[in-house]
């Protein structure tokens, strides 16, 4: 199993930047792919960027420009400029495995930028 403790959020106004981590413990070797989501009003997670065991990563377009993600070891960072309101929400952290069909999720963490 892993486990995935997720730090970094905050209050921040538009156009701020944060920088989100997310540090991986247990079977770290067995991670194929780690992912920040953003929590929608009804509980919807949608995916905001990927990066694969492989290097390869990937941003939503409606971040493209503005976020960053990266990976160093068991920790994946999410940098986030020009921060705007609707980017508001409580960041998870997903982390998927070779060997198993269920993903590993953080606790999450809350990021509000105001107007």
């Amino acid at each position: 199993q892993v486990q995935l403790v997720e730090s970094g959020g905050g209050l921040v106004q538009a156009g701020g930047s944060l920088r989100l981590s997310c540090a991986a413990s247990g079977s770290i070797s067995s991670i194929s792919g780690m992912a920040w989501f953003r929590q929608l009003p009804g509980n919807q997670r949608v995916w905001v960027a990927g990066v694969q065991t492989s290097g390869a990563r990937n941003v939503a377009d409606s971040v493209k420009g503005r976020f960053t993600i990266s990976r160093d070891k068991n920790t994946v960072f999410l940098q986030m400029n020009s921060l705007k309101p609707e980017d508001t929400g409580v960041y998870y952290c997903k982390a998927t495995t070779y060997d198993s069909p269920t993903a590993s999720w953080g606790q999450g963490t809350q990021v509000t930028v105001s107007s």
